[in-house]
């Protein structure tokens, strides 16, 4: 799901390292492919989702592996927030309530059930709605105007300051509490153990500088219930 150009590089290897410790897999990953198929397909043998869509559709066809731990601040191991990002250092989530808001798609628990959530919470709403397709761009709908805020998951907004210029003139204004991240899965007939066990080996035999690359900090264990237990806002279009 982090999987930017800059950070294919670290991600082969990564990908390789849990292939050598599993003993079988493709030996490339799946980049161009539509995930939806994917994540539901009965071959699928690790891929990475996103919390709203495995509570509303995946929960029951897929088995949870683990989620990765980027070491955000502000979040437990495994978690993570959404980040409200604006042009104005000043403003506030009351004073863009009256302008558009970018989403990244509608199920984006970063991108939009969070951000929804939070701003239900403080009475506030959208005025206007822009949908964007990714996080960067909906940052770059901010910088470039066509849209006065968004929400990014906070390790996107990382990698956005990383690497993206337009990031110098968007400022975070608010954060959302920390959800359970973007876990692993794989498919009923797996053995997700196996995996797990894979992959905390291989996260561990990175060199330093590749897991800096991919911010990987571990792997944890969370419970099915946590995700299942997070309420869902409307979609947009209502």
């Amino acid at each position: 799901m982090y999987d930017r150009s800059e950070a294919a590089a670290a991600n082969d290897p990564f990908w390789s390292a849990i292939r050598a410790e599993l003993g079988y897999g493709p030996e490339t990953l799946t980049r161009t492919d539509d995930p939806w198929p994917l994540w539901q397909s009965g071959d699928l043998l690790l891929a990475q989702t996103c919390g709203l869509p495995y509570r509303v559709r995946l929960h029951g066809q897929v088995q949870l592996v683990g989620t990765p731990d980027y070491g955000l601040n502000g979040c437990a191991p495994g978690y993570y927030r959404s980040i409200f990002i604006a042009r104005d250092p000043d403003a506030t989530l009351a004073s863009l309530a009256d302008h558009c808001f970018a989403y990244n798609e509608p199920l984006s628990q970063s991108g939009w059930a969070a951000p929804a959530l939070h701003m239900a919470k403080q009475g506030l709403g959208f005025a206007a709605l822009l949908q964007s397709g990714a996080h960067r761009a909906s940052a770059l709908a901010v910088a470039e105007g066509r849209a006065d805020f968004a929400a990014l998951d906070a390790l996107s907004w990382q990698l956005i300051q990383t690497y993206d210029d337009f990031a110098a003139d968007l400022h975070q204004i608010a954060a959302t509490v920390p959800t359970p991240g973007l876990p692993l899965i794989t498919a009923l007939g797996n053995d997700p153990a196996r995996l797990r066990a894979a992959i905390i080996v291989a996260i561990d035999r990175l060199d330093p500088q590749t897991r800096d690359i991919l911010h990987l900090r571990g792997l944890v264990e969370i419970p099915a219930r946590d995700y299942l237990a997070m309420p869902t806002p409307p979609p947009p279009d209502a």
